[in-house]
């Protein structure tokens, strides 16, 4: 059989892919929300290293604590921004076409927050049982924890995307006020924050005033989306951003010296991250002005099936990657630990070479986190023949793992 003959039957897959996605479908949004799915596990599977303990228990560690000079790689991972720049835009489009069905505000909302939970109960119920399993095995109580933490850590984020959703309604009455103009006050909010929190009057500001920034930070790109779902947002607008947020970015490092690293860093005593400072603010605009940008020119490659498909792969199963990526790790390192000190698997990153020992892994971890996906993934869909007794077990299953872990933190 020739070359021709053997590839011939891949070709013809890949334009089947293509012709049958719906002409609607908006190719550059996908793509969009792709990367940024894609950036979130290889961020944390090249930052979130672990350390072996005499006793083969780990522990987490960061080689940010102790190279510096890696933060740079953490503004290119960190693309919440757009993630929630083409959900704010993906939200108009559904809630627009709910609307022309008929169909109720609330049954809209009740079933985008059905696809968002859904694949986090079921990842926080099957550890609820996998936790004591491992327990009993022999697997030490130290890398049990660590487990949990890691496994809850990105969770976080589909609770915020929760409620900025169900937002959506106020956000397009927002946007039909003000237009872009309404991420505004947002970011006013922000800089409040950032000011009470690390300026003169710091020493007297309780803790609990940075949560303010949580909803505000995180919903700053969500309104942008809106804005230009609803067409408000245009070219001229998507400069702005990008120069503005690129310039308000430079001046928070160079000037007032805000942490590099977009993550939290362990030993760092300020966090960009958690909650969301003025510098995440500046990323996020910059990051969805080039998006809004270059939206034309990622539909135009996006035609081509060969990166279609992949695309198409990562948002069909864009939730089971978030909740399912730090599953896969442990996974990897959990039987390694028994092995001795494994390079860039479970030797201590705190050296600069180690990013080299832990490329390898990664390849390995996206091969676990497929196999895991080939069963999880039925938690994004609907729990279609699911009894009442088993939802009501596993959400309590959910709601007891989660609030060990959140313990743990």
């Amino acid at each position: 059989m020739s070359l021709d003959e053997r590839t011939r039957p891949r070709t013809l897959q890949l334009s089947t892919i293509g012709s049958r996605t719906p002409g609607q479908r908006d190719r550059a949004i996908d793509g969009l929300r792709a990367l940024a799915l894609l950036a979130v596990p290889t961020g944390h599977w090249l930052i979130g290293g672990f350390v072996r303990d005499p006793d083969t228990s780990l522990h987490n560690a960061s080689p940010l604590s102790t190279f510096a000079p890696l933060a740079p790689i953490t503004w290119v991972l960190q693309m919440l921004g757009i993630f929630f720049l083409v959900g704010g835009y993906a939200s108009v489009q559904s809630f627009r076409r709910a609307a022309e069905r008929g169909e109720p505000t609330g049954h809209w909302v009740r079933g985008r927050l059905a696809r968002l939970l859904r694949p986090a109960v079921g990842v926080t119920a099957v550890w609820a049982l996998l936790a004591p399993l491992l327990y009993v095995a022999g697997v030490p109580e130290t890398t049990i924890h660590t487990a949990a933490t890691l496994v809850v850590q990105p969770l976080w984020f589909v609770c915020v995307y929760a409620v900025v959703t169900v937002l959506t309604p106020y956000c397009m009455a927002a946007n039909r006020r003000l237009g872009a103009w309404a991420a505004a006050p947002l970011v006013a909010t922000i800089a409040i924050v950032d000011f009470l929190r690390y300026g003169p009057f710091a020493d007297s500001i309780p803790y609990w005033v940075g949560l303010i920034s949580l909803f505000p930070g995180w919903m700053f790109a969500y309104q942008l989306g809106v804005s230009w779902g609803e067409k408000r947002l245009g070219r001229r607008g998507a400069w702005l951003l990008l120069l503005g947020g690129a310039a308000l970015f430079a001046v928070l490092l160079l000037v007032f010296h805000y942490p590099a690293s977009m993550v939290g860093v362990p030993g760092q005593d300020r966090t960009n991250s958690h909650p969301p400072s003025l510098l995440v603010i500046a990323l996020a605009a910059a990051q969805s002005g080039a998006a809004i940008l270059l939206r034309d020119r990622i539909a135009a490659l996006l035609q081509r099936p060969v990166l279609w498909a992949p695309v198409m792969a990562v948002n069909a199963s864009a939730m089971t990657i978030l909740c399912w990526h730090q599953t896969a790790m442990v996974a990897a390192a959990l039987p390694a630990s028994y092995l001795g000190a494994v390079h860039g698997l479970t030797t201590s990153p705190d050296f600069p070479a180690w990013m080299l020992t832990r490329l390898p892994w990664l390849p390995l971890f996206a091969a676990i986190l497929i196999l895991i996906a080939q069963v999880t993934r039925r938690f994004e869909l609907p729990w279609t023949g699911v009894t009442r007794t088993t939802r009501i077990l596993a959400g309590g299953l959910a709601v007891g793992f989660s609030a060990f872990a959140l313990y743990l933190l």
